[in-house]
């Protein structure tokens, strides 16, 4: 089975895009099966995801692992039609690496602060009523957006992971006699080259990530003649060699990874160089520099892009306001109507989502005045501070997730938590109280930012298969519910566990790095406005230019390493997509049919990358240490990782372009 072919391509005027699972009949979705599936994988992934999360830094996208495991359960239990299933599996499953993404970069700062402030309380309903609540919030407030984002927006958009993720869960019904106008299904050819990618790229992260046959991250400064650039000039070339990544680049496409490089390659080889050249700062290692200087600008890049993200789709802002304030005034007659409307395009009812809106607002200013605050007006500001932020950021992280499947909810969290303290700071909120008050707001506004990325590739999914949107959103609150609660228990059994402070704890670099800007700002002292406001400044002159804003300082942000790895992907996009001469009067649809092969293979290194993230973490959280660290530190391993990493480039190419 394939989507159909006008699915990732704007449609041409009077076209309509028609989904696999047709829009005037009715398919197994929810049932008792895919509800208790579903949260099954809610349990598993939220506690797997914050330990690997919490380990390296790196929270995997759980929508492709739990959509890989629902189509082998319905093919080893033989269900019939389970598409529809399939799909609601993954909707309240992914809620674990949304709401795991929320948590884990902000609330593990209460206890890493509480080692320097003994003072400080820490407690269980602070980080489950942070994460619900924030969950609830994105999800209600992305809802008014869905139609514009999955459906107005169509085939302008690439949205790389919801892309993997629809083709694991088409592929599970290959044998199925599912029949649209354009698509129908097939004997099972187009899962051949996924279960092959999956399982190739699977081995490969894995046997990295548990083993360290080679090394995984490739630097020029692993050869003397690098070293002594990095040192001299600042100069530095570092490349990921997961497979996860990789086809992530190639989904993304070539022209995003360049762009998104593009941001990398500025920080990393013209300011660095710059910065390290100034008198004093000859000695600083480069990383040092990005972390104390690109970081900061590419926040306030970021920062700045969202800004200009909410002007651009201000419209789009007043017409879901406006929407809500016709669908609050319907009578009677316009309820009997509005039932009418596509099952494929029917949202929850607006007098619903206001209703759930005010109370979840209520529980949020209640949860700030009685479980953090303790003080009635700064918790007035406290809600307003997160109610602002977080409808405003929606659109902006919505539209991330669409461009490049990353979602930079850590840098407009970071953005967050120094406006909030600020503004904490005037109104008397300071120490010990003003840290746990400003960390718990910004886990609030973090879950928030995180799940109406994640949701937003749900209901893509979705719609691109023919779910029903209003069920979809409905189950996704069961999803947040158990996601919050496994976080919240995980994260503290690993506080007491290995903790985040002193020797071998765990990394948890986001959380340090909120604890870092923190800190300083409720004792007293400055931050780097400097920096943050030649991001700015950078990202309006970007925006003149008519150059795409938010990868751009995306790239600035995310660290040299895992976007050079996009670029990589988005030139085999290219080159297996390029026409031939010798294909003669075919050769688009030959292009066409190697891109869309790429697109399989890509999903499955993607899907089996992630999926053998978790196994790697199941074995290291249950005590077993396989990796060989003095082998994965030497030369021979990295040259072992080159060869490598180009053999599966050339199995990428190679099987891409194979009839």
């Amino acid at each position: 089975m394939q989507l159909p072919e006008n699915a990732s391509r704007p449609l041409k005027s009077g076209e309509q895009y028609q989904p696999i699972l047709r829009s005037d009949k009715e398919y197994p979705e929810v049932t008792p099966y895919s509800v208790s599936i579903g949260v099954l994988m809610a349990v598993i992934f939220s506690a797997a995801a914050a330990y690997l999360g919490l380990k390296v830094g790196q929270v995997f996208e759980a929508a492709i692992p739990i959509a890989i495991i629902a189509v082998s359960l319905s093919s080893i239990l033989k269900r019939k039609n389970a598409l529809g299933e399939n799909v609601m599996i993954q909707s309240i499953g992914a809620s674990s690496g949304v709401i795991v993404a929320g948590a884990i970069f902000t609330l593990p700062a209460l206890y890493i602060l509480q080692a320097k402030y003994p003072e400080m309380t820490v407690t269980f309903s602070q980080i489950f009523l942070s994460s619900l609540l924030g969950g609830c919030l994105g999800i209600l407030f992305l809802i008014p957006f869905r139609r514009y984002f999955v459906k107005e927006k169509h085939g302008e958009y690439p949205f790389p992971e919801a892309t993997a993720t629809t083709q694991v869960l088409i592929s599970g019904e290959a044998g199925e006699e599912v029949q649209t106008d354009k698509v129908q299904s097939t004997n099972g050819s187009t899962a051949k080259p996924l279960l092959w990618a999956a399982a190739i790229g699977g081995l490969y992260d894995f046997v990295v990530s548990t083993f360290g046959l080679w090394t995984e991250q490739l630097t020029t400064r692993m050869t003397t003649w690098g070293e002594m650039l990095a040192e001299k000039t600042k100069l530095v070339f570092s490349i990921n060699t997961s497979a996860a990544v990789l086809g992530l680049g190639y989904i993304i496409g070539l022209k995003y990874a360049a762009i998104i490089c593009a941001g990398s390659f500025f920080v990393w080889w013209v300011l660095l160089p710059m910065i390290g050249a100034i008198p004093g700062m000859e000695t600083a290692d480069p990383q040092a520099l990005f972390t104390a200087y690109g970081r900061n600008i590419g926040i306030g890049a970021i920062a700045m892009a969202g800004l200009i993200g909410i002007v651009r789709s201000w419209g789009v802002i007043k017409s879901a306001v406006s929407l809500a304030g016709k669908e609050l005034g319907k009578g009677q007659k316009d309820q009997v109507q509005s039932t009418k409307v596509e099952r494929t395009d029917r949202d929850l009812s607006m007098r619903f989502l206001l209703l759930a809106i005010t109370v979840a607002l209520v529980c949020t200013l209640v949860f700030f005045w009685v479980g953090v605050l303790h003080n009635f007006w700064q918790a007035i500001v406290a809600f307003l501070v997160v109610v602002v932020i977080a409808f405003l950021f929606t659109t902006v992280a919505a539209n991330a997730i669409a461009i490049v499947g990353s979602n930079p909810v850590s840098g407009m969290t970071l953005m967050t938590l120094i406006i909030a303290s600020v503004i904490f700071v005037a109104v008397g909120m300071k120490g010990a109280s003003g840290m746990v008050g400003a960390m718990v707001i910004g886990g609030v506004v973090c879950t928030a930012l995180s799940m109406a990325g994640g949701f937003i590739t749900d209901l893509k999914i979705g719609y691109w298969i023919g779910s029903s949107p209003y069920k979809q959103q409905t189950w996704k609150f069961l999803g947040t519910l158990v996601s919050a609660a496994t976080v919240g228990g995980v994260m503290i059994v690993l506080n007491k566990t290995y903790g985040f402070v002193g020797e071998n704890a765990l990394v948890a670099p986001q959380a340090n790095a909120m604890a870092a800007v923190i800190e300083p700002l409720m004792s007293g002292q400055g931050a780097p406005w400097m920096l943050y406001l030649a991001g700015a400044v950078l990202a309006l002159i970007l925006a003149l230019l008519g150059v795409p804003v938010l990868p751009f300082a995306l790239g600035m942000f995310i660290p040299l390493s895992l976007n050079t790895p996009l670029l990589v992907g988005g030139a085999i996009s290219w080159l297996v997509s390029k026409k031939k001469e010798s294909d003669g009067e075919e050769a688009e649809q030959k292009a066409q049919a190697r891109q869309e092969k790429g697109t399989l293979i890509a999903s499955g290194f993607i899907a089996g990358g992630a999926l053998m993230g978790v196994v790697s973490a199941i074995v290291k959280f249950c005590g077993a240490d396989w990796y060989l660290a003095a082998w994965a530190g030497s030369s021979a391993a990295e040259l072992v990782g080159i060869a490598a990493y180009i053999a599966l480039i050339a199995y990428f190419i190679w099987a891409a372009k194979r009839k």
